[in-house]
């Protein structure tokens, strides 16, 4: 079934309120959307009609399972025509949320299937977000803050938590990406920033909420 891409917005949004709060208030869900309560609670009701939702009184609510197969190819799509921005078309990755934001809503299956192959099948986004597979499944890997990489251990940039232009844009210009190697070299403790250096680079202080928001992996073994 075909939803317009107002409803798709809301069950994406949703999916990934839920993801770290478990049940979605209609307040927490304006504000995601940047929208009045009364428009949310307005369309949470469609929702809710057409069995997208389950509603959990006075906790809020949460996606049917058939919302969270909705939402799920939603976010497929987006993090799909992302890496298609970046890597055959040479957008820089702070540049092609906006545009996913559109292409998200072609309901072409064939399409979406097309450019899955046409990619080689990835399984991550350019900022280190899994990529459903056509059942809807993820893989999610193994990964800590940067904040919290022992000292004297390389380690390399598998994801990035606030994807925000600004934050996408900074860790640009610091030449921090995925697949980057870094290695963190002194903690301050006085404002948690820490100084690292980046493989063939010179050492750059960042700060603490720079260095929470960037994911790493490395072997435990060498810790």
């Amino acid at each position: 079934m075909k939803y317009s891409s107002s409803k798709e917005d809301y069950l994406k949004a949703i999916y990934h309120l839920q993801a770290q709060e478990g049940v979605v208030t209609t307040n927490e869900l304006a504000d995601e959307l940047q929208t009045r309560a009364a428009s949310v609670t307005d369309m949470l009701k469609k929702l809710k009609e057409q069995k997208l939702l389950n509603y959990e009184p006075y906790k809020g609510f949460r996606l049917s399972a058939e919302g969270k197969k909705v939402a799920v190819q939603v976010v497929r799509k987006h993090r799909l025509w992302e890496l298609f921005l970046v890597e055959k078309l040479r957008f820089e990755w702070d540049e092609v949320h906006e545009i996913a934001e559109e292409l998200e809503h072609i309901s072409s299956r064939k399409l979406t299937e097309r450019l899955d192959e046409y990619l080689g099948y990835p399984k991550t986004d350019p900022h280190g977000d899994p990529i459903p597979d056509s059942a809807g499944k993820l893989e999610r890997a193994s990964q800590i803050s940067l904040s919290d990489l022992p000292l004297q251990l390389s380690a390399h940039v598998t994801g990035i938590g606030d994807q925000s232009s600004e934050m996408l844009e900074l860790l640009r210009h610091k030449n921090i990406r995925l697949g980057t190697i870094v290695e963190v070299k002194k903690k301050f403790s006085f404002d948690d920033s820490i100084e690292i250096k980046i493989r063939n680079g010179a050492a750059v202080t960042i700060s603490g909420q720079v260095a929470k928001n960037i994911f790493v992996k490395y072997d435990r073994q060498d810790a």
